[in-house]
């Protein structure tokens, strides 16, 4: 079992039941803890999004050029989630809003009592204003973080262009946990294989449900369409 996650590794030699029942044991805990979470998360007045991705897609560019378009109006506020240093939340300070970093030393995902934590310190950040938007960036991986809730209202997957199309069909548990793809860095379409068709149609087959957007925090294409994702899910 890894040490990091509860993930099993494949070792004929394990005793399957015992690794069964830790892994049980671990999921059951960070649920409880992550139903804590949402709760707590709707004291403070907000919803939270869980933003999962491979490292490089795009995340946190995405919430500079959201913090930007948004913070005139929305209460925002950023954990973020990395093995090692701050870099990414002073990126998010830079823009003004409360990030409160997460560090793992090690582990390919965050969990719910790393979260319950850094609520704590995000809502020491707001001084008793409370938010309306939590954004929760994981660690850049599309296996762990698929496994844990972490007291979001809603996952959102990216996939960006460089990494392929493929990823839906590579990794479906990460899919089908999602409540929105967002199809990434398009302005990067003409320089690499990527299909939007393809990468659409494997994510549906998972969850006919799913919404799919594609964008550019580059260029802004198709921004608009995410900023109304995120306004109406704010309304709701």
């Amino acid at each position: 079992m890894c040490d990091t996650c509860g993930c099993q590794l494949h070792d004929h030699h394990q005793h399957d039941s015992k690794v069964v029942e830790v892994n049980r044991s671990l999921l059951e805990a960070n649920q409880k803890q992550a139903d804590a979470n949402r709760h707590h998360i709707e004291h403070m007045g907000a919803v939270a999004i869980n933003m999962i991705s491979s490292p490089g897609s795009g995340k946190t560019t995405l919430l500079e050029r959201t913090i930007e378009a948004l913070k005139d109006t929305v209460k925002i506020g950023v954990i973020e989630g990395d093995i090692e240093t701050e870099r990414d939340a002073d990126r998010i300070r830079a823009k003004g809003v409360p990030a409160v970093q997460l560090t793992t030393g090690g582990a390919c995902h965050l969990d719910a009592p790393m979260v319950h934590g850094g609520l704590h310190v995000l809502e020491h950040f707001a001084k008793g204003g409370g938010y309306d938007l939590i954004f929760i960036e994981n660690v850049g991986n599309l296996v762990c973080p698929a496994t844990f809730d972490l007291g979001e209202h809603r996952r959102v997957v990216l996939l960006s262009t460089p990494e392929g199309s493929d990823k839906p069909a590579k990794y479906p548990a990460t899919f089908k946990s999602a409540d929105l793809v967002l199809i990434t860095k398009t302005d990067l379409l003409p320089y690499f294989d990527f299909s939007v068709e393809e990468a659409t149609k494997e994510s549906l087959r998972l969850k006919p449900e799913l919404e799919i957007l594609t964008l550019s925090a580059t260029t802004g294409e198709g921004f608009d369409a995410w900023l109304t994702y995120l306004n109406n899910m704010l309304r709701k």
